[in-house]
């Protein structure tokens, strides 16, 4: 049995209950030609947990290939999210992508961005509310929420998101952002946890891959597994998929983790949420 075999995926239960995988596989930028090959490949290598977005038009060919691959559709995690244009039509946005995804629910939603300047994510919030009380989505969550933007919804809702997806990745941790989510109930889901490849070159990463015999990105993914982070990596390469894959197996010390929580340098590669104001169409 191959080491992808072996490995098991833990889970993390969310605050009403539903478990989702906390190694996951993103399709963000995966042109559509090429989702279903792509996911199908993330499908056979082990992921059960598949995380994509209205904004990244490719929804289809994911739907496409959890029809191919055979898999009981209980058996994956599907999350897809809110376009920042549609805040103020998220009930026609969301049969819109449950129809391109070809589901009759999806086990996690989101709200892609804030986008204060709006004014809209609240009603939003709201109105997702009643797509997860109708059963057609079984968590609803938000991302790239800053404090504020969760107080916001605190003080409109008596639902607490069940996730907050964000950037992370050890030159950007976030830890005040994360350390509020958590202390609200709500799970962090790192995007972008390679730093886009550019935290792989780190002395203490590479230093680590060397001491336990693995690549730099399967000893920052154990460093997000370790620290409590939901991980959704992304790859085309079937090779990578196995490799990102088998992080679960890997065991980092106290010191380890110390040793990365220690590159922290406030390195936002994405846009921030605080003005980021694009409608994604």
């Amino acid at each position: 049995m191959s080491q992808t075999q072996a490995t098991m995926i833990p889970t993390v239960t969310l605050n009403n209950g539903v478990k989702i995988p906390q190694l996951g596989f993103g399709v963000f930028q995966v042109p559509e030609e090429d989702t279903q090959r792509i996911v199908e490949d993330a499908l056979e290598t082990g992921y059960r947990h598949i995380d994509t977005a209205a904004a990244y038009r490719n929804e289809t060919g994911v739907g496409a290939a959890i029809a191919a691959s055979g898999i009981a559709r209980e058996e994956i995690f599907i999350t897809t999210k809110l376009r920042n244009g549609e805040q103020g039509l998220v009930y026609e946005a969301f049969q819109n992508s449950r129809n391109a995804l070809g589901l009759d629910y999806v086990d996690l939603y989101l709200i892609h961005w804030p986008v204060p300047s709006q004014g809209l994510f609240t009603k939003a919030w709201n109105a997702m509310e009643n797509l997860y009380a109708d059963g057609l989505a079984h968590a609803i969550g938000v991302s790239n929420f800053l404090e504020p933007h969760l107080g916001a919804l605190r003080a409109a809702s008596g639902i607490t998101p069940a996730v907050n997806q964000i950037e992370i990745h050890p030159t950007f941790q976030q830890r005040d952002l994360v350390d509020t989510s958590r202390s609200r109930g709500i799970a962090v889901e790192a995007y972008s946890p390679l730093g886009q490849g550019a935290d792989l070159d780190a002395g203490p990463v590479k230093y680590l891959a060397a001491k336990h015999g693995v690549t730099p990105a399967q000893v920052v993914l154990a460093w997000h597994l370790h620290t409590g982070n939901i991980a959704i990596p992304k790859t085309s390469s079937p090779k990578r998929m196995r490799e990102n894959f088998d992080a679960a197996a890997i065991t980092l010390t106290a010191a380890e983790l110390i040793s990365i929580n220690a590159l922290e340098q406030g390195n936002r590669i994405g846009a921030d949420p605080a003005t980021a104001a694009f409608t994604q169409f």
